[in-house]
């Protein structure tokens, strides 16, 4: 039988590059790797992801990936629900998928995100839609507002975040558009810094205060350090029940509170 875990206790990899082992054990709210350049923090993290994304809808089994393994709570969990940001805004170069798409706007991996994004933003306001409606007509009023809440905090923390350059989200639309100077505006057409914190904070919106994983490589790309301080409270404003797993090179990223969440990789790393 299937069972949803909460967080991951601890990644285990064998024979990382042939020679290292890696044991880590992971706290349920915010994990960050840390290291020098060329250490392995990203391949740490991909050969995780790799393994979560062997299977289909986001869902981990126990050992999917020989030499990667897991450890849930509760440890009798089967699987867990997570998502992976990508922080890099290079060229989107696979002409295929490109023409699945059919909208020349989307040219670089942040664009393809924003992509998926907007669909998944769809069926997340639909939901909870439906679920306010079953409140309202249930005479729970105050629930309802509950149920909205995530939405409206995630639209004022984007006007709040782009307040500098007066963009703001058109709240009347079902997709992600913004105003700026009387002029509407695509995702696409932000800044790589603004498209990267969209992405981060519209992808743990759209997991609908669920507990997750969410993996970030090096988040703090592109992203001004005021925004690289707020960033871990942000998401966790956002979703308390996100366990967030990334690597960093920025000071700022840890500068609010989250120093004993660091973890090097040289101390979680065997012969």
């Amino acid at each position: 039988m299937k069972k949803k875990a909460d967080y991951i206790k601890r990644i285990e990899i064998k024979g990382l590059w042939g020679r290292k082992n890696i044991s880590w054990e992971l706290r349920p709210d915010v994990n960050i790797l840390s290291g020098v350049n060329g250490i392995g923090k990203s391949t740490i993290l991909n050969n995780s992801v790799t393994s979560l994304t062997m299977l289909e809808g986001g869902a981990l089994k126990n050992g999917v990936q020989p030499g990667v393994s897991f450890v849930f709570s509760p440890e009798d969990a089967t699987y867990i629900h997570f998502d992976v940001i990508r922080s890099f805004d290079r060229p989107l170069l696979n002409s295929e998928l490109l023409g699945k798409i059919g909208n020349q706007k989307v040219k670089t991996e942040l664009d393809w995100q924003l992509y998926q994004l907007q669909r998944r933003y769809l069926d997340y306001q639909v939901n909870i839609g439906n679920r306010i409606i079953e409140l309202l007509t249930g005479g729970k009023p105050e629930d309802a507002s509950e149920v909205s809440r995530p939405k409206t905090s995630f639209q004022n923390l984007i006007d709040d975040l782009f307040s500098e350059t007066g963009k703001k989200i058109i709240r009347k639309s079902n997709e992600i558009l913004f105003e700026q100077d009387g002029d509407t505006l695509t995702p696409y057409q932000l800044s790589s810094g603004e498209k990267q914190m969209l992405v981060i904070l519209l992808t743990v919106l759209v997991q609908d205060n669920q507990s997750y994983a969410l993996f970030m490589d090096e988040p703090e790309i592109s992203l001004h350090v005021e925004w690289q301080q707020r960033l871990i409270s942000l998401i966790r404003s956002l979703n308390p029940h996100v366990q967030i797993i990334l690597t960093t090179h920025s000071p700022a990223l840890i500068m609010n509170g989250w120093i004993d969440a660091v973890t090097e990789v040289s101390d979680i790393t065997t012969h």
